[in-house]
Formats: structure tokens, sequence, C-alpha cells
């Protein structure tokens, strides 16, 4: 046996996973040039050997479940290409103003509203729904609805207060909040179908959609949060990230931070991901967060929901599967593979809980008399 199939074999063995199995998780091998590719290439060679046809597997999700549960993406690295990873993220800012920060906008956002009209929910919800808090929540548009309305009792939201969303998406939040709690909400994109969407969608509602990244915003409002944006901030800006939202903050108001985290701090994003799927992304960490929130803010509270990500991304998988057909004309069989790919071996990393859904409430000098957690 040749020696890179040996090895790929050796690997897979160690996590219950066989080649041309018959179990949902195992690999079925289609071009016998996979092994080196992997071997070499790492999860850029998986993941593009995969969108060229050359391996199967039933169910992905479980097969990453396996995978990631192992930790074997920490164990088994690629020559130079998790080095590169980690020297561009320690020394280069790749998600600079005007320029490294468009770069996944027209990747991934500007890729057309029919096809997130899709697979998401009505309010267009491009982040994890909240499931496990609200038993009533046993759809896609009922969880989400259910974390937007979570988001603005952490924020404690009144009638008539200013709330500034940054990374605001399609709009989703904006009128749920404008509608249910009736605030004032000012929501910033650099994307322009999502600001296009974004200004139909609230129309008529006391909602302001601009074209602004975080670095240029000014103004005061009585609740700062994100939603899934904080991903695309880059450890070289969260402590300015954190200085603007501390100077946009009124004193005695409420910040939301709603990210995707890692529990390992120097592969902050897998290479395959940076390539083809969030460009220049990058997960942080709790010391990224800490440190960046020193001398700043207040930890209110820190929530983890991690687990509900997986039925999230599940549910998406099976919207954008049902759509496919229509679909397929405008963005072809290898873009199938592709988010196939991306949706169920992210499903994966977060049933594995190597992955984790944060929600973080800040207050810049301590709620008085202590801020009540809300679940």
């Amino acid at each position: 046996m040749p020696f890179f199939k040996r090895r790929v074999k050796e690997i897979l063995a160690g996590i219950d996973v066989e080649i041309n199995g018959s179990r949902p998780w195992d690999i079925a091998v289609h071009d016998e040039r996979l092994y080196s590719r992997v071997l070499l290439r790492g999860s850029v060679g998986l993941g593009e050997s995969y969108m060229d046809g050359w391996w199967d597997v039933e169910k992905l999700d479980e097969f990453f479940y396996h995978l990631l549960k192992a930790g074997i993406h920490y164990k088994q690295k690629a020559p130079g290409q998790d080095l590169f990873h980690y020297i561009s993220n320690r020394l280069f800012n790749r998600q600079t103003l005007h320029k490294g920060s468009l770069e996944v906008i027209e990747k991934h956002y500007n890729i057309g509203n029919e096809l997130y009209e899709a697979f998401l929910d009505k309010h267009l919800m491009y982040t994890c729904g909240y499931w496990s808090g609200n038993p009533a929540a046993q759809t896609l548009d009922g969880a989400q609805e259910a974390k937007m309305d979570l988001i603005c009792r952490k924020l404690n939201l009144k009638p008539g207060q200013k709330v500034l969303d940054i990374g605001c998406g399609w709009g989703g939040f904006e009128k749920f909040a404008a509608t249910n709690y009736g605030v004032q909400v000012t929501g910033i994109s650099l994307s322009d179908e999502q600001i296009k969407y974004a200004k139909e969608f609230t129309q008529g509602l006391s909602v302001e959609i601009l074209k602004k990244d975080y670095r240029e915003m000014e103004g005061q409002f009585d609740a700062v949060l994100s939603i899934g944006m904080f991903e695309h901030v880059g450890p070289k800006n969260y402590k300015q990230y954190m200085q603007v939202v501390h100077h946009c903050l009124k004193d005695g108001g409420l910040s939301m931070l709603h990210t995707i985290g890692g529990n390992f701090g120097e592969q902050r994003i897998d290479p395959w991901f940076d390539k083809y799927i969030f460009p220049n992304g990058a997960l942080p960490n709790i010391d990224d967060i800490g440190r960046a929130i020193k001398g700043l803010f207040v930890m209110e509270d820190w929530h983890n929901f991690g687990a509900d990500y997986d039925r999230t991304l599940m549910a998406w998988w099976q919207k954008f599967d049902e759509a496919w057909p229509r679909l397929e004309p405008k963005y072809g069989k290898r873009f199938y593979r592709m988010w196939k790919y991306y949706l169920l071996s992210i499903a994966g990393g977060f049933r594995s809980r190597d992955t984790q859904l944060w929600q973080i409430v800040l207050s810049k000098q301590g709620i008085e008399g202590g801020y009540r957690s809300v679940r």
C-alpha cells in the first residue's frame, strides 16, 4: 500500500472512520490522489478534493464530528500551511479599513440575496438561532425570533431608545427590535446587497441603514451590539473595535457582543474557509476578548449556547438543499459541493464542541446593584 494511503488510513482508523466503509460517516474515495493531496495540503487539500468530487460521505456533518472531536486538525498539520496562517495573523492586519475588510463582502455577502433568502429564516438572520432557551422555538423562524428577543431583553431595551447594530446584515434585527421594542435602530454594513435589502425590509420603521465601517462611526447610543460581525474584525483590531463601542455607548448603557469563538488561540480560522468562504476571518478566543475589553468595560454576562448552532446549520442545509434546483443555473455544481462542505463541516464542529457561540454583555462602569442575567 502506498505511503500516503497507508498514513491516511491510520489517521482515520484512530477516529473510527473507515475508507470505503458502510457507516454514514465513512468516506468513499473516488480518486486515489486524495491521500497525497490531503497530507501535503491539509484542510485546503481535503476541501478542494471534495469540491472536485474525489471523495464523498453520506453524512458530512458526522464525518467532521469524528474528525474535530478527536482534534485531528490540531494534531495533523500540512507542511507550511499552518505556519503561513500563524504568521499572517500574528504580523499583519488582514482586516484593514477600505481594503482587507471588503474582501469578504465581495466574496461572500454580495453573491446574491436570492441565495440567502433561499436558506435563511424570514428575517434573514445569518447567525445562530436560540433553540434550547425557548421550548416554543421548534422552527428556524421561531429560533431566530427567540434569539433576537433574547438580545433585546439582555440589553434591557425600552421604547424610544437609540440602538446601534454594527454589521446589520439584511436588517432582520432592526425590523424586529423597532417593531417589538419601539426603539430607533441604526444599522451599518459594507455590503451593497445587504444595504439595499435592509432598507426595503425596514421601510416605514424607525430604522436607519448606513454604508459605514465601524471605525468611522460617531454618535451616542443607549445600546450597541453586533451579531456575528466580530469574526470579521481581526485580532489586530479587537481593541479598536471595543474603543469605538465605548465611544458610542452612553454611560449607563449596555453592549452585546454575539460572536463565534474558538477554544485555542493560534489557528484562528481554517485555511480552506479563509480561501473559499470567509477571507480574512478570525475567531476570537477568551483571552482575545478579555484583553480587548480591559480598561474599557465591565463584563456583566457571558453566555455560551454554541450547541444550538449545530441545529441552526442543519436547518440551513436542509433549506439550501431543497432550494438548489432553482439556484443551480446561477451557481453551478462546484458551488453546491463547496457550500455543502461549508455548512455541514461547521455543524460537525459545533456538535463536537470544538467551536463556541458566545453572547457577552458589557457595561462601561458596571450596573449599579448588579446585572441580572437573562436566558
